[in-house]
């Protein structure tokens, strides 16, 4: 589905359209995770409401939603109120300037929005990266190739 259709579709019809492998994050509100996407990692928000997000990386897209929309379904049980969330998860985004994204992590960690984790280093795997923490705790890492 394009994204314009994703912005007009039905859920029903936007669940219909799904395939292959997806990720759902739970997050206690929607509009402050959407914003730290954008502002911290340039991420797309492609489809929002207080409820739910369609967020964007190149052209993959992953789903928020927000924990009360997740009452009838067992997983919330197992989801911190409070706390730091996604513990041992890393989202990777691999195409992402760590340097550029950390510091606007760091101008988001100053409004007491997430935390840097670790500062950007090159690994020896070949990546230049970034370990940073979302307002829900979500481990978020940015990173770009290194030359051979």
């Amino acid at each position: 589905m394009q994204k314009d259709d994703i912005r007009s579709a039905s859920g029903a019809d936007y669940g219909r359209s799904l395939a292959g492998f997806g990720i759902n994050i739970l997050v206690r509100d929607i509009a402050e995770e959407a914003a730290w996407l954008g502002e911290v990692l340039q991420l797309e928000v492609i489809r929002q409401d207080a409820s739910f997000a369609v967020i964007g990386y190149g052209k993959q897209h992953f789903m928020l939603h927000v924990d009360a929309t997740y009452a009838e379904n067992p997983l919330l049980s197992l989801v911190p109120e409070t706390g730091i969330r996604g513990g041992g998860l890393e989202l990777r985004l691999y195409d992402t300037d760590p340097d550029t994204a950390l510091l606007h992590a760091r101008k988001a960690e100053a409004e007491g929005r997430g935390s840097v984790l670790r500062e950007c280093s090159d690994r020896p795997h070949g990546l230049r990266e970034c370990y940073l923490l979302d307002p829900n705790g979500y481990c978020w890492i940015p990173s770009s190739r290194l030359a051979p």
